[in-house]
């Protein structure tokens, strides 16, 4: 669903047919027929079929703008979450620079000095109306660059009826509960795994970053610098080394398993515990789970719930010189109407304020209110770092040996490579 955080691996890229001219990279104005100007839309595919892929909506969006908006015309481009990456590349590459883009970050075009800020594109309302941690969160230096676009939450999901099992009453809120709660499921409902902890490499920071917060740490500090191996840290994965993964209560090596298998194992009853966002809330209804929300259990259950979120990015490049047009854009897919078709299309939570107000009171998203309540006081990735795409990609790749012997060296090693990336970020 999201940048390197969390995205799909979809089989479509969806190229929109347009008549409009591509943009040259030059700086100016592109004209289309008869002199409109022409702005270049990047998006992300959020569909996973061709029945429901990102180019449906958004062919929409861009008819009713230009129908609207007469002298601006929209050439639309619609890249699967694999290839947007060297996609944008490509475009930046060749010079083709959009005028807009949305995609799972933004830190690294601001670094490049790319970037409209989001107070010369987005009107006095819109940027109002954006919820507050979001707007925070799109912030490099104290300017916002980042527009955010979509979110996720995540919650404690838990099988009520392997919980009934092994007699246990109530979802744990601290890791002690959790602790004696995996034991027990360990005990008296053989063949399933306690508690699903996926540190393979589809989406290990996101487990990661739940983890370390709520052990008191995180992966990035209240300045941005990267804190992977602080104190707090270390003992969290100590924690889980010694309490959860040695005694077995999660799979044998949480280094090898996706998030992916592990939702496909809550969702046919194999896990009875693990960390989850929306969509499998979803999967756990298709496989007739009983299943249960609750706050991600604190190592100090007296402690502030730590409620993690993850964003998608819209982002305005000024290369093209087109500031007025994207802002007429941008005013008109942020209005609430446009918003929530896409939020209700493919799952997703909002970013702004009208939006979440009407879904939280709208019964038929009941089963999203644990999430949409975290997401006022949400905490992210390093969004503002530039490096954090390749940091990110790193803990993917490293951070299971943490919950292993030597596992303080892993984290050593991924602070020491952290470092290094952001170093050269800001050469």
């Amino acid at each position: 669903m999201f940048s390197a955080t969390r995205k799909p691996v979809l089989p479509l890229t969806a190229l929109a047919a347009s008549t409009a001219l591509l943009l040259s990279g030059c700086g100016s104005n592109v004209l289309g027929s008869g002199g409109d100007v022409t702005l270049r839309l990047v998006v992300a595919d959020y569909g996973d079929s061709p029945a429901n892929t990102s180019s449906l909506y958004w062919n929409d969006l861009v008819k009713r703008f230009e129908q609207a908006n007469s002298g601006i015309k929209v050439d639309l481009e619609v890249v699967i979450w694999d290839d947007i990456d060297k996609r944008v590349g490509e475009l930046l590459k060749s010079g083709r620079i959009p005028d807009m883009l949305q995609t799972g970050g933004y830190a690294d075009q601001v670094a490049a000095g790319r970037l409209y800020p989001v107070s010369e594109v987005l009107t006095i309302d819109a940027q109002v109306n954006t919820i507050d941690a979001f707007a925070k969160a799109g912030q490099v230096l104290g300017s916002q660059y980042g527009i955010p676009f979509i979110a996720s939450s995540r919650a404690f999901f838990y099988n009520k009826a392997i919980f009934e099992k092994a007699g246990i009453s109530q979802p744990p809120a601290s890791w002690d509960e959790l602790r004696k709660d995996a034991k027990l499921i360990k005990q008296k409902v053989p063949g399933v795994v306690p508690y699903g902890l996926p540190l393979g490499p589809e989406e290990a920071q996101a487990e990661s970053l739940m983890w370390t917060m709520s052990g008191g740490g995180g992966l990035a500090d209240d300045a941005g610098n990267y804190s992977i191996d602080s104190t707090q840290n270390r003992a969290t994965f100590e924690w889980l080394r010694t309490n959860l993964v040695k005694d077995g209560l999660t799979y044998a090596d949480p280094g090898t398993v996706n998030r992916k298998t592990a939702f496909a194992d809550f969702a046919a009853g194999k896990v009875a515990m693990l960390n989850g966002h929306p969509a499998l809330v979803q999967k756990a209804v298709t496989g007739k789970i009983d299943y249960g929300l609750a706050a991600i259990p604190r190592k100090d259950p007296q402690s502030k719930a730590a409620s993690f979120a993850v964003a998608d990015w819209m982002m305005a490049f000024k290369a093209n010189g087109h500031r007025a047009e994207i802002k007429k854009f941008l005013s008109f897919a942020y209005q609430k109407e446009n918003t929530m078709k896409f939020y209700e299309t493919y799952n997703m939570l909002p970013v702004t304020q009208d939006a979440r107000v009407d879904m939280t009171a709208d019964a038929a998203h009941a089963d999203l209110k644990p999430f949409l309540d975290a997401l006022p006081d949400a905490h992210f990735y390093p969004y503002a770092e530039p490096s954090w795409g390749k940091v990110s990609e790193q803990l993917k790749k490293e951070i299971g040996g943490a919950v292993k012997d030597g596992g303080g060296e892993t984290l050593s090693k991924l602070q020491g490579f952290a470092a290094e990336a952001a170093a050269e970020a800001r050469k």
